[in-house]
């Protein structure tokens, strides 16, 4: 059984990152003016001092002016810095935090670092997505670390992941260790998505 839904995850991302290819350059300045105006409203409205955020790559919905603005406004960003073993590390944006590629490519700060459980004082986690279901269940890259992240938090505070609009599904397969999300960001709305029982 965990075969096939590993099979059908793999055929799902494969389908999702060829679909982020085919978006415009200016498609994708748009959806990261959206998502910046989406994740201010978020903040605001939860009040979040202390957030954690990821840097978004070329193919992603667009964080880096939310993160630069949010920054700017004094809020404490912390941005994830992937480990070998599995685990993220975490380092505090800043206005002129150089940006370096990390393990799998991805842009991640250059800075102080901090240990995994850094993040466990956060209002709010913004984490990426490659689908969410109506449930609230998330479809990662399949690397697993932001599942352990939220795995293995004490007391987890809403949960964000930031998609394209197409990618908000009706349900996408689902494993034991997969971790559900409180709502989710669009380029053009935030949804939040009521725990459903297990």
């Amino acid at each position: 059984m965990p075969d096939s839904i590993e099979q059908a995850k793999r055929a799902l991302r494969a389908d999702l990152r060829e679909r982020r290819q085919t978006i415009s350059a200016h498609a994708r300045e748009i959806a990261e003016d959206g998502v910046k105006e989406q994740l201010d409203a978020l903040v605001e409205s939860l009040g979040a001092r202390s957030i954690s955020c990821f840097l978004s790559t070329t193919t992603e919905p667009g964080t880096h002016a939310f993160v630069a603005a949010a920054v700017a406004r004094g809020i404490r960003v912390l941005l994830p810095i992937t480990r070998e073993d599995g685990l993220l590390d975490w380092a505090v944006a800043t206005p002129d935090a150089d940006i370096a590629e990390g393990l799998f490519g991805l842009p991640e700060p250059v800075g102080d670092v901090l240990g995994p459980i850094a993040v466990n004082d956060v209002d709010l986690l913004v984490i990426p997505a490659a689908a969410v279901d109506r449930r609230g269940m998330r479809l990662g890259w399949g690397r697993g670390y932001f599942d352990k992240t939220l795995g293995s938090m004490e007391k987890c505070p809403p949960v964000y992941a930031v998609i394209f609009d197409s990618e908000f599904v009706d349900d996408v397969p689902r494993d034991v260790h997969d971790q559900p999300v409180s709502g989710i960001v669009t380029p053009t709305r935030t949804v939040r998505i009521a725990a459903s029982p297990a």
